[in-house]
């Protein structure tokens, strides 16, 4: 299945997430506290500042060599030297559990939607949301489809929501992501007030 990830909003970062099963790991990871595109354009400037994109190398760095080269600016995260780490790691979890291949997390013994939800939140820095998010990206977008992934991703794996980075194909489904984000927090707001 040839796969064409938008989220970055950036050809080169977007081209670097579809063809890279680490680097949408390692954009999903990024995801927090940060605008979603920008946090999907970090593995491409770790790719730029390390003459390419590879798990092992990323695991077998200095791993204070590797938080300075992040924090480089434009630095890969609002918070560059925590991210730096947990993404350094997340690619020593890879490589150590799954021999460097992160498909390994929904491919490995065919696992159902329940299983790879558990493996993805055994990930440094992974909590349910997350998972439940990224399973759903996997679903939506890869056609990763373990039996039982809607169930297991919850509300984000509803076909045609427009919740989280699982469903951004193009600028417009960023806006109506963004929209509704807004929107949730507004209620949040107004329930606490």
């Amino acid at each position: 299945m040839t796969r064409e990830i938008c989220i970055a909003q950036d050809p080169a970062a977007d081209e670097l997430l579809s063809t890279d099963d680490f680097a949408l790991v390692v954009g999903m990871t990024l995801d927090q506290q940060y605008p979603m595109e920008a946090a999907f354009k970090g593995p491409q400037k770790i790719a730029d500042r390390m003459d390419g994109f590879d798990v092992h190398r990323i695991a077998e760095s200095d791993p204070d060599e590797f938080v300075a080269l992040c924090s480089v600016t434009p630095a890969i995260h609002r918070f560059p030297g925590s991210m730096a780490k947990r993404v350094h790691d997340l690619a020593t979890v890879i490589v150590d559990t799954y021999g460097g291949e992160p498909s390994a997390i929904w491919t490995e013994g065919d696992p159902d939607g329940k299983t790879v939800l558990k493996r993805l939140k055994a990930l440094p820095g992974w909590g349910d949301m997350k998972a439940r998010i990224f399973l759903a990206l996997l679903g939506k977008q890869l056609g990763v489809d373990p039996e039982g992934w809607r169930e297991a991703a919850g509300h984000y794996g509803d076909d045609g929501s427009r919740r989280s980075v699982a469903d951004v194909v193009d600028n417009a489904t960023l806006q109506e992501v963004r929209e509704f984000k807004k929107q949730q927090k507004a209620a949040a707001k107004a329930k606490a007030g």
